[in-house]
């Protein structure tokens, strides 16, 4: 999995060889969010601390 960071547990990861709009995952625990790039839309399911961080 291409890691770009890790902080409180959470890991974002890009795959470079995915289809659709640019995005990255987000890992925390079993939850895992899908987040645009350019529009910031969230797809997915994570608790709402962890998501802020994401976003943040």
């Amino acid at each position: 999995m291409p890691v770009i960071s890790r902080f409180f547990g959470i890991i974002i990861a890009m795959y470079w060889r995915e289809h659709g709009p640019p995005h990255f995952h987000a890992k925390y625990g079993d939850q895992e969010v899908v987040v645009e790039i350019e529009t910031g839309k969230v797809s997915g399911n994570m608790s709402r601390r962890a998501l802020s961080m994401v976003q943040e």
